[in-house]
């Protein structure tokens, strides 16, 4: 096929690799016809693994890569130490244009640090943010930043702001997204210093519907498409989240086991109830693109099971095919002249 996309996966990192990890990628190229996966990592154990299964050959490859960063690695230098580590070797490969977009359920710090050094941020993008798609009730929302940039000025956040903006119009495909902050507060005049000085700079960007600040507690309810932060309060945000939601659907799925009458009641639910559920499950909507550099670059969570690496290979051909990083290098460059 003259469209096919090429995915490198980083199959050593994580906690579930590589069993994991070879799952979503067989089941991704089983999925889709138009995409190839380089699986970058130990060849003998990615080889072994792959044995397993049945798949179309012409469509994964193994990469060599000799060494593997662990999770707990100071990540500049591991990046610099380990040359031949899968998440250097697939970053490389980005970088050369080889692939059309790299996901690591990998170190969170040597992803983040390499995907900065390594592929580079485009020309006039302060930092890099990570941007995961967090389920609410009326689709999905981003949240933009969850990780990458703990000590965020102002000025990074509006540009925060347009990328997020950009990539749920043409991603997902939500027009005019609204944008918002994330306050302790409605009002203007609440919030931190950073919040203070980034509110009036967000309500003057004209390339963005910006509708004032949002409250933790109103993110669910999906007030917002773009939800902007700072990386401390963004993955404090995502951590509750995941955490509530696995929770509450432990809790109700103990209750409706609890007693004969509830096990009817949930026999007749059932149908209705994992559809709901299934809305606000976080790994159907693959891993946090790191947004702004020149090549795609995507981190899924260190606990990725084999479903959300699938998504996340498949989310890079959305990326791709709608040329996010062409859109943000184009209104980055715009947006900062008009200011």
């Amino acid at each position: 096929m003259d469209n096919i996309k090429v995915v490198a996966v980083d199959a050593m990192g994580g906690d579930n690799a590589p069993v994991e990890i070879v799952k979503g990628c067989v089941e991704a190229v089983k999925e889709r016809e138009d995409i190839k996966v380089l699986l970058v990592g130990l060849a003998d154990v990615v080889q072994a693994e792959l044995t397993k299964y049945t798949y179309p050959t012409d469509r994964i490859e193994v990469v060599p890569a000799s060494q593997v960063i662990e999770t707990a690695e100071p990540p500049v230098m591991a990046i610099r130490k380990k040359k031949d580590s899968s998440i250097v070797v697939a970053l490389k490969l980005v970088k050369e244009g080889k692939v059309d977009g790299f996901v690591s359920a990998g170190s969170s710090g040597a992803v983040l640090v390499g995907g900065q050094v390594i592929v580079g941020k485009i020309k006039g993008v302060e930092r890099a943010p990570l941007a995961p798609l967090i389920p609410t009730k009326k689709g999905v929302s981003l949240l933009i930043d969850c990780g990458a940039n703990v000590d965020a000025r102002s000025s990074h956040l509006v540009q925060f702001a347009r990328m997020g903006s950009i990539y749920m119009e043409h991603v997902v495909g939500i027009p005019n997204p609204k944008v918002a902050i994330v306050n302790i507060g409605a009002e203007e005049e609440k919030g931190n210093a950073l919040v203070k000085e980034t509110y009036p700079l967000l309500k003057e960007c004209k390339d963005i519907n910006f509708i004032g600040s949002i409250e933790a507690r109103d993110i669910p309810s999906g007030q917002a498409d773009v939800i902007v932060c700072e990386a401390f309060v963004g993955n404090v945000i995502l951590k509750l989240y995941e955490g509530l939601s696995s929770t509450l659907i432990g809790v109700i799925k103990t209750g409706l086991m609890s007693t004969l009458r509830s096990k009817i009641g949930a026999a007749l639910a059932l149908p209705a109830l994992k559809n709901t559920l299934k809305a606000f499950d976080a790994s159907a909507y693959g891993g946090a693109p790191l947004l702004g550099l020149k090549g795609l670059v995507v981190k899924t969570h260190g606990s990725s099971k084999a479903k959300e690496i699938k998504n996340s290979i498949i989310q890079c051909v959305s990326f791709k095919e709608q040329d996010i990083s062409g859109k943000i290098q184009a209104n980055i460059c715009v947006g900062d002249k008009t200011e």
